[in-house]
């Protein structure tokens, strides 16, 4: 069995000038220790070409985006597409954060367009699934990101497949300071890795990174990452500060 690639990514989600991003990021090399784990720093678009510059010499960081757009080019006016993304640097690409999925009605079919173009230019999807505190608290949290992961990446083959990586995010604790105590993180994550062995076989299965989302911060990250199924985090608040996400990294 292959070892799992160890992942931390930053989402900066809609923060940060120019200015103080280009200093967040010199301040979080500088702090870095831990370079067996891969760090993906996602920030908003205008901060790709600068973030892509100062990390080209460093193996263990990579640059991510936020979103693209599913067409290739277009008049789609406001939108970035991943051939742009590819342009400057990008590795990943964030899909189907429960932000995009609720304030901009984005569907696992559009997610699967989506997914099918990251590929299409040899990039890897951080593909983010995870339930709202209603379906948690029914107890239908398993099958509601088992519908997700469906409709979005079951169609690929599982050459592709290998090229995704899972966050998983309960809802419910993105931004709320709640988080999935460990176990809950380590029962989704092994859920998700059965269904993901069911469709494309064990083996496979065994390879993919799946990440925890949801109020990771510098003093859970530790315990979170020790889960059997916990392959690292999408960290939201706490990768805007650098000392912070350095120490998230480093907790491996």
């Amino acid at each position: 069995m292959n070892k799992r690639t160890q992942i931390v990514a930053g989402n900066w989600k809609m923060n940060k000038t120019y200015q103080d991003g280009r200093s967040m990021v010199i301040d979080f090399l500088e702090n870095l220790r831990n370079t067996d784990a891969l760090a993906i720093l996602c920030p908003p678009f205008i901060h790709l070409q600068m973030v892509s510059n100062l990390i080209k010499d460093m193996a263990s960081v990579r640059l991510g985006a936020q979103n693209c757009h599913e067409a290739e080019a277009g008049a789609y006016t406001g939108e970035v597409s991943v051939e742009m993304l590819k342009s400057v640097g990008v590795d990943y690409v964030i899909l189907g954060h429960s932000e995009r999925r609720e304030y901009f009605g984005e569907s696992d079919a559009l997610l699967a367009k989506k997914i099918d173009q990251v590929l299409a230019h040899n990039l890897r999807p951080i593909f983010c699934c995870g339930e709202p505190l209603d379906i948690r608290e029914k107890n239908d949290h398993v099958a509601h990101v088992a519908q997700q992961l469906e409709g979005s990446l079951f169609h690929l083959t599982p050459e592709a497949i290998a090229k995704i990586v899972i966050a998983y995010e309960p809802i419910w604790a993105i931004g709320t300071g709640r988080t999935a105590s460990p176990a809950q993180a380590q029962e989704m994550h092994a859920a998700i890795r059965q269904l993901m062995a069911k469709k494309y076989g064990e083996d496979l299965a065994q390879q993919l990174s799946i990440l925890y989302g949801g109020s990771v911060n510098a003093a859970n990250a530790k315990e979170l990452f020790s889960q059997p199924d916990v392959d690292g985090g999408l960290v939201g608040g706490a990768s805007l500060k650098a000392g912070d996400f350095a120490t998230i990294v480093d907790s491996f």
